[in-house]
């Protein structure tokens, strides 16, 4: 595990093993598709283990409140980064992401976005960000209406 400048150890990188199974416990619960650890965008080192190889989801903060089967149909064999264009501080987004990208071998992104104005930010700085790594990886942006409904 690599420990991150700011100390606090539940910004340690670590990657969660979990068992193939189907996704639902006895009982009915959904279990958790996460594979890694952090997420937040900002604590996310460009060199995290589980990058390499990655399929990134780059998911805006809200969108998993509201879409009830994220974890089924977006984190499932995907290596997760949150964030929120409107209240976080997004200046070093774009390069971060740009690093990410440029930094692995990134096989595909998906961004998820809310249908408000001020969620397309985040996918505008995945299209930057891809652009400045010189690759060539599909990108994807998924926009979630305020009701749940996938809209695209």
């Amino acid at each position: 595990m690599e420990k991150l400048a700011c100390g606090c150890s539940g910004s340690l990188v670590r990657t969660i093993e979990r068992p193939e199974t189907p996704n639902a416990e006895p009982g009915g619960r959904l279990t958790s598709e996460l594979r890694q650890w952090p997420t937040q965008l900002h604590l996310v080192p460009p060199n995290a283990p589980w990058l390499e190889n990655a399929h990134l989801l780059i998911a805006a903060d809200c969108v998993p409140f509201a879409y009830g089967d994220f974890h089924r149909d977006f984190i499932k064999d995907r290596v997760l980064v949150n964030a929120c264009p409107k209240l976080d501080d997004t200046s070093p987004y774009v390069e971060k992401l740009a690093a990410i990208i440029r930094q692995n071998d990134i096989l595909s992104i998906t961004v998820t976005i809310m249908e408000v104005p001020c969620c397309r930010g985040l996918g505008l700085m995945a299209k930057e960000a891809l652009k400045q790594s010189g690759k060539d990886v599909p990108l994807e942006i998924v926009v979630i209406g305020i009701d749940g409904t996938r809209k695209n």
